[in-house]
């Protein structure tokens, strides 16, 4: 009877054992979601809005004829969108009507529209980018190593828009050589002296603007 009851008191020692260490592992598992319902962070990537074109600065940036952009009213998506701005320099927005686009910076043109649409929403949040900058370029042909449009830079003078153009081609005449330009509805005709340029002569450091055309005979 003695071997008995100490058998007894083995079974149920090791029984309770058993139960507490099972408990206390079942405990993490309980505290700790498994790893597929656990909350995530979402990080989205910038939207194609936000990124814009590359290189411009929307504080500097004056828009033109032909740009493209994405303007965004906050919580207003039926007055968001992408709006590409006329041949005239204006733009049209629902509520608004036609306005003035070129001539203005992106962060000039967003107060312009939260101007207006004060009228018809509580403190409206605008916001402009430009998406693409066709009008912030001129054109080079004739005698160059790549005839069509160049990108424009702040300042860029005709000797720097014709070296973008691959420079002039052995036939070129770089004494003839003159930029097109319509202003006010007439067309200018300038010339320009590569050579003299070369030199460094400060007169020939002409101020491009967009849509002007280098001919190089």
């Amino acid at each position: 009877m003695k071997w008995l009851h100490v058998g007894v008191l083995v079974l149920v020692s090791t029984s309770v054992y058993a139960q507490g260490t099972s408990e206390n592992q079942g405990t993490p598992a309980q505290n700790t979601p498994p790893a597929a319902t656990r909350p995530v962070e979402s990080q989205s990537a910038p939207s194609t809005a936000e990124k814009g074109a590359p290189n411009i600065d929307n504080a500097r940036y004056v828009i033109g004829p032909d740009d493209s952009l994405a303007i965004t009213v906050w919580k207003e998506p039926t007055l968001s969108g992408t709006i590409p701005v006329r041949p005239d320099g204006m733009i049209s927005m629902a509520l608004i009507g036609d306005l003035r686009a070129a001539g203005r910076t992106p962060m000039q043109l967003a107060d312009d529209i939260a101007e207006k649409l004060k009228k018809y929403i509580q403190d409206p949040n605008v916001s402009v980018v430009v998406m693409a900058d066709t009008s912030q370029r001129i054109f080079v042909i004739g005698e160059v190593g790549h005839v069509g449009p160049v990108p424009m830079t702040p300042g860029m003078t005709p000797l720097q828009a014709i070296a973008s153009g691959g420079g002039l081609t052995p036939f070129a005449n770089s004494k003839k050589i003159y930029i097109l330009r319509n202003e006010g509805g007439k067309q200018q005709k300038i010339p320009f002296n590569y050579k003299e340029a070369l030199k460094g002569d400060d007169s020939q450091r002409i101020p491009l603007k967009p849509g002007d055309t280098i001919v190089v005979p």
